[in-house]
């Protein structure tokens, strides 16, 4: 309850109030979540449910369009499948992954940014290294190798039931320096402050330290990286599939529903590649937007108070 009563005074909220972008791009962004969470309840089709596809519905245009078909508001792709549930779900797909990923680099970051900003030393060195290194490898190279590896060991139809779990992976490894430094630089701040000098003084071991006097000083900026970062991982899961290298056809992502009909966009199928494109445009920039607003709420030397 104080907690709330704490929240109800906050800047936070009172700036939140105060900012139409903010409040339009937040409300944008919850809509498309539910949605997602909803699929099967919202989606008029299963995209998984292949006795609901027929392959002579196939490139159907939209109901408005001359050849339209009631059944399908926004067309059929490729395959025959309902474009706007086939959206719906790779919606669904596109923000598991996107969340997924900020999750697993932020443990890995927060972690190694804790370890290597308080211990320091030769431990500190050594992990800044391997974040350098890692920084220096595109996570292209990282998927173009990994998938073409687990495809070879365990077959294309392993991949496409662990393609969700891999690309987690795959963006999360490739991010987590971002945390890493950030976290580092922040814990090298409070590292020497009266109280953990204090708490030091009275015998608490620095791992209680750590995780419950530095830690949680400086997950401010983390909070501002990882909305950035949900938006750039599901760029990353997008550019991964259209290039081939992320979700299959039998799992779409908004990614994999615009590569699928890129090819047909000349040819007057356009929709299957417009729509989802615009819905993926929509969904990066509102959470772009989100983040840009708790970046200059955060960050105190653009307090106006």
């Amino acid at each position: 309850m104080k907690t709330w009563q704490r929240f109800k005074s906050s800047y936070l909220l009172y700036s939140f109030k105060r900012d139409p972008v903010a409040i339009l791009s937040f409300g944008v962004l919850m809509v498309l979540v539910v949605i997602s969470l909803l699929a099967p309840v919202v989606a008029p089709y299963n995209t998984y449910d292949t006795s609901t596809i027929d392959i002579m519905d196939a490139e159907t245009p939209p109901t408005w369009m001359e050849g339209g078909d009631e059944r399908f508001i926004l067309g059929t792709d490729i395959q025959g499948r309902d474009l706007l549930s086939t959206m719906i779900y790779g919606l669904r797909v596109s923000l598991l992954i996107g969340v997924g990923a900020v999750l697993f680099q932020a443990f890995v970051g927060i972690l190694v940014g804790l370890l290597s900003g308080y211990l320091g030393g030769k431990l500190d060195a050594f992990l800044m290294r391997i974040a350098d290194i890692q920084f220096s490898i595109p996570y292209l190279i990282v998927a173009i190798f990994t998938s073409a590896i687990f495809k070879l060991a365990f077959g294309v139809g392993r991949y496409e039931e662990l393609a969700v779990p891999l690309l987690i992976i795959i963006i999360g490894m490739s991010e987590w320096p971002k945390y890493a430094r950030t976290v580092r630089a922040s814990v090298l701040g409070e590292k020497n402050k009266e109280y953990v000098e204090a708490a030091r003084v009275i015998g608490i071991s620095r791992w209680h330290i750590m995780y419950r006097h530095v830690l949680p000083n400086t997950l401010t900026p983390v909070m501002v990286i990882s909305t950035i970062q949900v938006a750039e991982a599901v760029m990353s899961e997008a550019a991964l599939s259209f290039l081939g290298l992320g979700m299959p056809v039998t799992k779409p992502s908004l990614g994999t529903l615009i590569q699928s009909g890129f090819e047909y966009i000349f040819s007057g199928s356009w929709w299957i590649t417009f729509y989802p494109g615009i819905l993926l445009v929509v969904l990066i920039l509102v959470i772009l937007l989100l983040g840009d607003w708790l970046r200059d709420v955060l960050n105190p030397k653009l307090y106006k108070g």
